[in-house]
């Protein structure tokens, strides 16, 4: 079983307030719980508030068995990286797949997948299941979509291919224009400039399903590109990531820099410190083929020579 933080336990001279939040907390993932047997998710559930813009969620059994851990473990009460890294451990061992958000040629639709995995599904799933627990009303996959929208897209708002945050940077400056994440790698020690010009997707559009199909995106990624390439940006060589790695947290977002031309960061994952206190890297592997928690971060890092560094933001609770 993975070793997780141990659940916050109630007392006896604990506030009402606090047995009242627990106690809520109870009956949300309950009923959550309840529906998922009174109206069974099928492997795929879809729903939408637009009928010609579906949504779609697999993994009912995996989002069913996170909700009654959350309710046994008291997820809610823990600090929200706490509660991410609870989240990621729990997702240990899910296959690595790519391309699980490639859906249509022709539309954009919000869609999760917890039975398979990349490195950015994988972060952002532990993140939105945690924002989920505070923020939604109901414990289901609707709920979750909510989160995994507001997140994944510009300003929480989709529209077409565009509006989702492809580049990593991207992702880091929009979210903390919507308070979920700080970027801190400016304040971490050894952080300099970004320079590393992002363009790869306009000058690849080959490469991506919706713009090989859909070429009148090409402009509107190009105008987007050259939006982030104008941001003031930092990141942390990887020669001096063990320096920063003690003011790194359970939960932290870090995006892997890279010598790749075009691309800010070629790789994503979730920041751990381990029961030993070694800050460890948690993501979906390519190379193991599965959702895996990996060596140190500043080892990880010196074993890939294409790594150049590393950008991180902080999930706020």
């Amino acid at each position: 079983m993975p070793a997780v933080r141990a659940p916050v336990l109630l007392h006896e001279n604990q506030d009402s307030d606090t047995m009242s939040n627990r106690r809520d907390f109870l009956k949300k993932a309950s009923a959550a719980i309840a529906g998922s047997l009174v109206l069974p998710f099928t492997n795929t559930f879809c729903a939408s508030a637009r009928a010609d813009v579906p949504k779609t969620f697999t993994g009912a059994e995996t989002f069913n068995r996170l909700v009654r851990l959350a309710a046994e473990k008291n997820w809610r009460a823990l600090p929200i990286g706490e509660r991410i890294g609870a989240i990621g451990l729990e997702l240990r061992g899910t296959p690595y797949v790519g391309s699980t958000l490639e859906l249509f040629d022709d539309r954009e639709v919000c869609s999760v997948n917890l039975l398979g995995l990349d490195c950015v599904t994988f972060f952002e799933s532990a993140l939105d299941f945690a924002r989920m627990l505070d923020h939604a009303d109901n414990y289901s996959p609707q709920a979750m979509m909510d989160q995994v929208t507001f997140t994944r897209y510009r300003d929480g708002k989709l529209t077409d291919y565009t509006s989702r945050l492809h580049y990593t940077a991207d992702w880091f400056f929009n979210n903390e224009q919507k308070h979920v994440v700080k970027v801190i790698t400016r304040d971490l020690p050894g952080a300099v400039r970004f320079t590393h010009q992002v363009n790869f997707m306009s000058t690849h559009p080959g490469s991506y399903r919706q713009l090989k199909a859909n070429p009148s995106l090409v402009a509107a990624i190009a105008k987007i590109e050259q939006t982030i390439n104008e941001r003031e940006m930092y990141y942390v060589p990887k020669e001096r990531v063990a320096d920063a790695e003690p003011h790194l947290m359970t939960g932290d977002i870090i995006g892997i820099t890279t010598t790749i031309s075009g691309i800010d960061c070629s790789h994503t994952g979730l920041c751990y410190r381990d029961n030993n206190g070694l800050l460890r890297y948690m993501h979906a592997s390519s190379t193991k083929k599965e959702v895996t928690l990996d060596d140190e971060l500043a080892k990880y890092l010196a074993s890939v020579s294409k790594d150049t560094g590393i950008m991180v933001a902080r999930p706020i609770g």
